[in-house]
């Protein structure tokens, strides 16, 4: 059981615990704190990419804190009161400074490696690039030219391809 987001209870500061306790679907353990009963739930994250369309080519962009020259989609949480629409438009606002004329959902994949929900729009946008400092560079490419990856973002991207008519193409993982 992951215990990186919590290990102390957030409203009595005891350290928790993995308990089991019945629930809907019958015995659960999760981490929970003895002394009051918060229970540290752990549900998956909900996360907002987009494959940004700029003048019929795809936006891939290299994150500055990667430390392969790995390019991916551009990628960001909701913020409260927002929609996932209202959040991915403001994301690429923020990341690229390209405004998004239309949005359509390409899909929601799951992403166990890091807990999180990926809810995928293909977005076609216009402007000028302009990076924010989380991004190091970019690259536009012909979608024919995109290569997927096997996990989370790049599972999307190759079932945008498939819904032109591409046949996705995959690329092996950076060596670690």
């Amino acid at each position: 059981m992951d215990t990186a987001a919590y290990r102390f209870c957030p409203a009595c500061a005891t350290a928790l615990a993995p308990i089991t306790q019945m629930e809907d679907g019958g015995a659960k353990e999760r981490w929970r704190c003895p002394a009051c009963g918060f229970t540290h739930w752990n549900n998956p994250t909900p996360v907002l990419a987009a494959i940004v369309e700029l003048d019929g080519k795809v936006l891939l962009a290299r994150n500055a804190a990667w430390q392969h020259r790995m390019f991916a989609l551009i990628t960001g949480f909701m913020e409260a009161g927002e929609s996932p629409e209202e959040g991915i438009r403001r994301e690429i606002r923020e990341e690229t400074g390209l405004e998004t004329l239309s949005l359509s959902l390409v899909g929601v994949h799951d992403f166990q490696r890091m807990n999180q929900v990926i809810i995928t729009y293909h977005a076609q946008t216009q402007g000028q690039v302009q990076l924010s400092p989380e991004l190091a560079e970019y690259k536009l490419l012909a979608p024919e030219q995109v290569r997927c990856w096997r996990a989370g973002t790049g599972l999307a991207l190759a079932q945008w391809l498939r819904g032109r008519g591409l046949e996705p193409v995959f690329m092996d993982p950076p060596a670690a």
